[in-house]
C-alpha cells in the first residue's frame, strides 16, 4: 500500500471503506473457554462478512490465537506469523475488535504499530475507532493501550488477593494431581488414594528405616512398574521431591510461587521460609506420621548429595 497516498486521501474525506485494499483480521481470544471460543468464531465470522461485502477490498485470511494473554506477544505463533506475512507485502490493512484483542502491553502496540507502518500496512482497530495510517493515531494508541494495560495490572493485583486470601481460608488452589491424593472440589479437601498411599508409605519406611538409597528405592519401584502421577518413571528428584512435601505428614502448603511480573507472567519460586504451611489434617489427612517424615528428611538433607 502506498501510505502515504492513502493518508492523505483520509485526511481530504475519504472512508477506509472507499479505498481498494487487501484486507485481513486479527482475533483473539485469553481463555480456551468455550464462551471465548464462540467469541472467537464470532469475531471470525463478522470479520470475513464485513470484509467481502465491501467491493473495494480483497479478503485475505486472518489469523487467530486462541487461550493466549495479550500481555506479551511471545507466544502468540499465528500474532508473529501476521506480522512476519505484512514483511512479505502479503496485505495492506489488518482488521482486529480492539486494542485489548491486539495487545495489553502499550510497548508492544506501539513497536508493532509502527513496524507494520513501516512495511506500508494499518490497523483498524474496530470498537476503538482507531486508524493506524491516520497521523494522529499514535496519540490516541498510547492512551487506549495505557489504559488496557492497567486494567490488566489491577486485575493482575485483583487475582494477587483472592488467592492470598483462599490460602488463608485454606481453600486448595489449582489442578495440579499430588501422588497419593485425589481432590475434591466440592469438600476442599484431599481424599486419600489407599493403592498409592500405600506406596508412599513404603518409600519413606525404606528411605529412613532400611537404608535403602534413593537409586535403591527407583530401582524397586521400577521392578514393580510403578510409575508417578504424570505415568513417568521416578527419578531421584522426583522422589526427593514427594520425601520432602509436607502434605504427607497432614499438612497445608501454600504460597510456594508468585507472580511477579505481570505482563511477562514471571513466576518466581519462595523461599520456604515464606510459604504458607501449617498442620491441617481436614483439609490434607495424613499419609504418614510426623516422626516418620522427619526422620526420612533428616537423612535427606545429609545424604542428598550422596544419592
Amino acid at each position: 500500500m502506498d501510505l502515504y497516498k492513502v493518508r492523505q486521501e483520509l485526511m481530504l474525506g475519504k472512508q477506509i471503506t472507499n479505498v481498494p485494499l487487501r484486507v485481513t483480521y486479527y482475533s483473539r481470544v485469553s481463555t480456551d473457554s468455550k464462551e471465548q471460543i464462540n467469541s472467537l468464531t464470532n469475531q471470525e465470522n463478522h470479520f470475513k462478512e464485513m470484509i467481502n461485502n465491501n467491493k473495494n477490498w480483497i479478503y485475505i485470511d486472518g489469523y487467530k490465537d486462541e487461550g493466549l494473554s495479550g500481555t506479551s506477544s511471545q507466544k502468540r505463533n499465528n500474532f508473529i506469523k501476521m506480522i512476519n506475512d505484512a514483511k512479505e507485502n502479503k496485505f495492506d490493512l489488518i482488521i482486529t475488535k480492539e486494542i485489548s484483542r491486539f495487545s495489553r502491553n502499550t510497548l508492544d502496540s506501539i513497536k508493532y504499530t509502527r513496524e507494520l507502518l513501516s512495511y506500508g500496512v494499518g490497523i483498524l482497530f474496530f470498537n476503538d475507532n482507531i486508524n493506524t495510517i491516520l497521523p494522529d493515531s499514535e496519540l490516541r494508541l498510547t492512551l487506549m493501550s495505557s489504559l488496557a494495560q492497567e486494567e490488566i495490572r489491577k486485575l493482575s493485583d485483583r487475582v494477587k488477593f483472592g488467592m492470598h486470601e483462599s490460602i488463608k481460608k485454606g481453600n486448595i488452589l489449582g489442578n495440579q494431581k499430588l501422588y497419593g491424593y485425589k481432590k475434591d472440589k466440592v469438600l476442599n479437601k484431599y481424599i486419600v488414594n489407599k493403592r498409592q498411599a500405600s506406596i508412599i508409605k513404603e518409600i519413606y519406611e525404606l528411605y529412613a528405616n532400611h537404608n535403602k538409597t534413593l537409586r535403591d528405592i527407583i530401582k524397586i519401584l521400577d521392578s514393580r512398574n510403578i510409575k508417578t502421577i504424570n505415568n513417568k518413571n521416578f527419578s531421584p528428584s522426583s522422589l526427593s521431591r514427594l520425601i520432602k512435601n509436607p502434605k504427607y505428614k497432614g499438612y497445608y502448603v501454600g504460597r510456594k510461587s508468585e507472580v511477579i511480573d505481570y505482563i511477562t507472567r514471571r513466576v518466581k519460586q519462595l523461599p520456604k521460609e515464606e510459604w504458607i504451611i501449617y498442620k491441617e489434617e481436614n483439609i490434607v489427612p495424613s499419609i504418614v506420621s510426623e516422626d516418620l517424615w522427619n526422620k526420612a528428611n533428616i537423612r535427606l538433607n545429609k545424604r542428598k548429595k550422596f544419592d
